[in-house]
């Protein structure tokens, strides 16, 4: 979230660990524009963050070209920031998943493509396997959200895009225990899997999710019995950037 107050400290962190991938997270919603807020001020309520009202603001990306144009000017300031950064960029997606809109995905892939944008995630979670841990579970994707994630997959494809095969993080967004990811471990299929979480140090600090489980996330990823998991399965832990380099384009 290269808009975000701690970004300068993230961005130092990473360049002292040369081997981490580092993606760019846009940032359209639950937050502060990057750009001027006098060129964004559809976006933005009285107090300069954006408006996070999901369903209004799709509405109108859809029919209002001046809004159009001011998500045209953010989104191309965020890549802007991150290129200003040095880092190499690894992936692109975006906050709650906004890629997801048909508006919003055209503009990232047309804009990413002027700086390189190598990899885009799309939020396409096998719900079988979840329930082969957790008999009682609810997707969040409903048709409607599955029908845009195979839409986004398609256009991805057509700019040679890399993409994951399945992404897992959804259901259990905030909640990836050491017990759930263990278990998609254990279930994992041929190809390219993506698993995302939240980790930190505590569940209570400024803009936490009541109800994330953060330390949970970071004990699970650091676990010796998922470590020991991982290379007893011999599953390859990459970044995009290690896909894009040998020319790889995953479509599932």
């Amino acid at each position: 979230m290269v808009g975000a107050p701690a970004t300068a400290d993230a961005v130092n962190r990473a360049r002292l660990m040369p081997s981490l991938r580092v993606g760019l997270h846009i940032v359209l919603v639950d937050g502060r524009p990057v750009s001027p807020p006098a060129q964004v001020l559809d976006l933005v309520d009285k107090s300069g963050c954006f408006r996070n009202d999901m369903a209004r603001a799709s509405f109108r990306i859809f029919v209002d070209p001046k809004v159009r144009q001011q998500i045209s000017i953010e989104i191309t300031s965020q890549f802007e920031a991150f290129m200003a950064t040095g880092l190499q960029l690894d992936h692109v997606d975006c906050h709650k998943h906004w890629q997801l809109h048909p508006t919003i995905a055209r503009l990232i892939l047309e804009i990413g493509r002027r700086y390189g944008m190598k990899a885009l995630r799309i939020p396409a979670e096998p719900h079988s396997v979840l329930r082969i841990i957790e008999e009682q579970i609810s997707s969040p994707l409903s048709p409607v959200i599955a029908a845009f994630a195979g839409l986004l997959r398609v256009r991805v494809h057509r700019y040679r895009l890399c993409v994951p095969d399945r992404v897992f993080g959804l259901a259990w967004s905030g909640a990836m225990t050491e017990t759930r990811l263990a278990g998609l471990l254990a279930h994992l299929r041929d190809g390219i899997t993506e698993i995302y979480c939240h980790p930190a140090t505590s569940n209570s600090f400024d803009g936490a999710v009541p109800g994330y489980r953060y330390a949970d996330e970071l004990a699970a990823l650091v676990s010796p019995g998922i470590i020991a998991a991982v290379a007893a399965a011999g599953i390859r832990r990459i970044g995009y950037s290690d896909l894009a380099a040998n020319n790889t384009v995953i479509s599932a």
